[in-house]
């Protein structure tokens, strides 16, 4: 088995919504982005200007996403130093916009919320490599402690909240998936992640080149959950973005390997996992 690139990361999120003014308002207004196009019902928003982070959809007979089913857990936004995860989460206290809580996961500081669709949202921002936690095992540590908030929030300094700083990147996605043995199979033998932490036999964590975590992926919906309805709102499709075509060659060479169907639709390279969730594999170059 091949590991995947250690380049590896991860493109976009292209969520299904059901209000795209409503949606804008607040990713704009709220998290920072800012609006890169939109055109036939179908926004970019992007950090930097120029590379799109987020794509929202708006469906007209969209229904919420029905709970214990697979899919969408949360999408993870990474802002670059700690001080924008302070300005953020600041802004978010004086605007007054409900959160869902905040954590401390050692390699990590959190804070969580949903968008007015209930897509679920982490901002986060790393801590420096040194100090993440292995076990003896020689994975992560995956806890899950209170953040200290008062503490975070004296990094905001004097500097005002502008929105998401041009460095933000989508740092990883966090599913929800029906059957834990076919998921470790697509992801860890098909792609070629490598497992990170695992929590009993009920969540993995996989990244590549040794990052916490690129893919979240737990049964919390139950195990043998079905997939959303088509015309649910959440996650339509996430990118792999790989470090060239060569690179991508490969990992579908083994997908292929284990019997996956690789989908190509324009210049779009599209494969499924076992529990609904749709993936592009892009290549940065």
């Amino acid at each position: 088995m091949r590991t995947i690139h250690p380049e590896t990361a991860i493109g976009h999120v292209h969520l299904v919504v059901t209000n795209l003014e409503r949606s804008l308002r607040f990713y704009h207004e709220m998290i920072g982005f800012q609006v890169l196009n939109v055109a036939n019902k179908k926004a970019a928003l992007t950090a930097d200007g120029k590379t799109v982070l987020v794509v929202l959809e708006e469906r007209a007979n969209a229904i919420r996403k029905p709970r214990r089913t697979t899919g969408l857990y949360h999408f993870a936004i990474l802002v670059p130093e700690r001080k924008h995860l302070a300005q953020a989460l600041l802004h978010l206290l004086k605007s007054g916009y409900p959160l869902q809580g905040t954590s401390d996961h050692l390699f990590s500081e959190a804070v969580y919320l949903a968008d007015p669709d209930g897509n679920g949202i982490e901002i986060y921002a790393d801590r420096p490599r040194e100090k993440w936690e292995k076990t003896e095992s020689g994975e992560y540590k995956g806890v899950s402690e209170p953040l200290d908030v008062h503490h975070l929030l004296a990094e905001t300094g004097d500097e005002p909240w502008k929105g998401l700083p041009p460095a933000t990147t989508i740092g990883h996605v966090h599913l929800h998936v029906a059957n834990m043995e076919e998921t470790y199979r697509f992801y860890v033998e098909g792609l070629g992640f490598e497992p990170v932490i695992r929590m009993g036999d009920h969540a993995l964590f996989v990244s590549a080149g040794g990052y916490h975590h690129h893919i979240g992926l737990n049964t919390w919906a139950g195990v043998g959950a079905p997939k959303p309805p088509e015309h649910a709102v959440g996650l339509k499709v996430f990118s792999i973005v790989l470090p060239n075509e060569e690179e991508r060659k490969k990992v579908i060479a083994q997908l292929q390997q284990i019997g996956e169907t690789i989908r190509e639709e324009e210049v779009n390279m599209m494969i499924t996992d076992p529990s609904g969730n749709q993936i592009e594999l892009r290549t940065r170059r």
